[in-house]
């Protein structure tokens, strides 16, 4: 195999013309080189050069080499140069996996953070839903993944992860405007047990069924959708009502709905994962802080605001 210090050495050589030249020029002493010379070719199992009177010329072999030598040695210096970036944190490529919502939030919002502080790490986003984006990380899909567990669901319990927990995502009643509880500031769960519903993916329906029997009652779905704007619209459209996470309501509000607290008050928690030992990787480490950092620049979603028109109740 061939070693960078022996090709540096064979490549100043070539350059200067002879072996005391090259010396001077490394800092060597002119046996080292020759040496190194030695061992070189034994290497490759052919001579590199010639000697005429004081005159060196290259074989076959040594003008193949040489041809070469320059690309290898820039090859050599730029990787040592970008291990070190990434050890510095100069730079880096990160992959994050995320659910929608976080996409739209959190991970935007940590890239506008690294774009200003750590312009050298880029983020390229996967999305999907836990369990699946989970699994994207255990199988070296991702770098980071972002997840939500609902209350008394416990999402990382194996070994090998850890978790960054981010933020609780309070879980809100979507209305149509007109609808006769718009104004009300608070509504009880059960008090919707009549309503017909418009359901989110299968982890949210399942918690929201859950929701609704701890409450007294089966909810009728009428609809199921894993889109945010589609169930946005199903709801204006008199399809049913809704209940979504407060997120989805920082970055999407049809001007024909109102947002409204549930009690009992059920949250969802937004956590990053990583492998255990991604979090000794600078690069790694410094996006998990920008993620934590940009949850602290969200504001909470605004529950209720189109009820300003109209004075509130309840």
């Amino acid at each position: 195999m061939l070693e960078s210090r022996p090709l540096r050495m064979f490549h100043e050589v070539v350059r200067t013309g002879s072996y005391s030249a090259a010396a001077e020029a490394l800092g060597y002493t002119q046996p080292a080189i020759s040496q190194q010379m030695r061992t070189l070719e034994r290497t490759v199992g052919t001579p590199l050069f010639t000697r005429s009177g004081r005159h060196m010329q290259l074989t076959e072999a040594g003008e193949v080499l040489a041809r070469h030598v320059q690309s290898v040695l820039s090859g050599l210096d730029a990787a040592e140069q970008q291990v070190a970036a990434i050890k510095n944190l100069a730079t880096g490529r990160i992959r994050v996996c995320a659910f929608p919502s976080a996409s739209a939030t959190i991970v935007a919002a940590a890239v506008t953070h690294l774009k200003a502080t750590r312009p050298g790490i880029r983020v390229q986003l996967l999305e999907a839903e836990p369990p699946e984006s989970l699994q994207l990380l255990h199988d070296g899909k991702c770098d980071i993944t972002l997840a939500f567990s609902y209350d008394g669901m416990s999402e990382v319990e194996e070994s090998g992860l850890s978790q960054i927990p981010l933020m609780d995502d309070e879980m809100v009643a979507v209305l149509p405007i007109d609808h006769p509880m718009s104004r009300r500031r608070r509504i009880e769960l059960r008090e919707l047990a009549d309503e017909a519903w418009i359901a989110g993916c299968p982890r949210c329906r399942t918690t929201f069924v859950q929701s609704c029997a701890a409450a007294g009652f089966e909810p009728e779905i009428a609809f199921s959708t894993d889109d945010n704007l589609a169930m946005q619209s199903l709801v204006v459209a008199g399809v049913g009502v809704a209940v979504m996470p407060s997120l989805v309501l920082a970055f999407l509000r049809h001007p024909k709905l109102v947002a409204r607290p549930l009690r009992p008050v059920t949250h969802r928690s937004v956590s990053a994962y990583t492998l255990k030992d991604f979090t000794q990787i600078p690069a790694t480490a410094t996006t998990l802080e920008a993620l934590q950092t940009a949850v602290g620049t969200l504001r909470p979603a605004e529950t209720g605001t189109r009820a300003k028109t109209t004075p509130e109740i309840g």
